[in-house]
């Protein structure tokens, strides 16, 4: 497909309105085309709301710039306390000329690309799918703790557990939690969903089993026809975006609970001072406290 303008992300309204037929390339929005698929020079325009990690931003940026025609205009903006006080120096190092303003807590950016950009190989290196020796698997920068154990995640696992029959492993990042659950035989299917796509090219690299099947969905609504399941595990987010919306990690509750059958069992781990009991007394018939430990709560509701 040959497209002239891209967008990556969801852009304020207030702040820049990329044409009705851009095309978003951002990996958190279900369906969108992938930035590494655009072709080298083709684009006249990039449009990007930049994502607050470091090498995640720097990765953006360089596939944008790869992507455009010498000359092609990139939009790029962040709040200034999300990378945004980094962008113009960033677009500076891959030999950008920048015109920088400030409105609404934004630092936004327009530059041409440059003949030669410098730098761009080095940075998509950087941000690209890698090795992450801390979890012997391979992660991407912007894939929820890409590149270590989440202390939630390490407390979850730790408990004892032996799944049975077809379950889910709700926002499943690089595999960390379905490889824990996919170690017991008796477990015969396991759907890894998540909302980031990275997420899930990181799980097929890292997960080689017949059982494991794929699903990009955003989970604040559950998927069609997933219905019916034994179980299902997740340490549910509660930032959008890089800002705290508790909100969400209570819709993935309620999601569980519509995806598992009667006397099917969630088990959740969250930091002690989120408040899932409430979401979970409303969803399930049971709910206990597996343990409490290090400033995280394991948490179980049997529907």
């Amino acid at each position: 497909m040959t497209i002239a303008e891209a967008v990556y992300g969801a852009l304020p309204a207030a702040l820049a309105q990329p044409s009705t037929d851009a095309v978003q390339v951002s990996p958190l929005v279900v369906g969108a085309q992938a930035i590494e698929d655009l072709a080298d020079g083709s684009l006249g325009r990039f449009a990007i709301l930049a994502p607050p990690g470091t090498l995640e931003r720097r990765y953006v940026l360089a596939q944008a710039l790869r992507a455009l025609a010498p000359g092609g205009e990139l939009l790029a903006l962040a709040r200034k306390d999300m990378g945004g006080a980094r962008l113009a120096a960033e677009l500076i190092s891959f030999g950008c000329e920048v015109m920088e303003s400030a409105k609404r807590h934004h630092r936004i950016c327009r530059c041409a690309r440059p003949a030669t950009p410098t730098g761009l190989e080095a940075a998509i290196i950087l941000g690209g799918l890698q090795p992450a020796a801390s979890l012997g698997l391979v992660s991407q920068p912007g894939i929820f703790s890409w590149d270590r154990l989440d202390p939630g995640s390490a407390l979850l696992i730790a408990q004892p557990w032996d799944p049975t029959g077809s379950g889910a492993d709700l926002g499943c990042g690089a595999g960390v939690l379905a490889r824990k659950v996919l170690a017991s035989p008796d477990v015969r299917a396991l759907t890894l969903i998540d909302i980031d796509r990275r997420a899930l090219t990181a799980a097929r690299a890292n997960i080689d089993d017949a059982r494991a099947q794929f699903l990009q969905h955003d989970l604040r609504l559950p998927p069609k026809g997933l219905t019916g399941l034994d179980f299902a595990i997740m340490n549910p987010p509660f930032h959008d975006g890089g800002v705290e919306d508790r909100q969400l990690g209570q819709a993935l509750v309620a999601s569980a609970a519509a995806m598992l059958k009667k006397g099917g069992v969630l088990r959740l781990v969250a930091n002690v001072a989120l408040p899932y009991e409430n979401i979970l007394t409303a969803n399930f018939a049971k709910v206990r406290l597996i343990i409490r430990e290090g400033g995280y709560k394991v948490l179980e509701g049997q529907a």
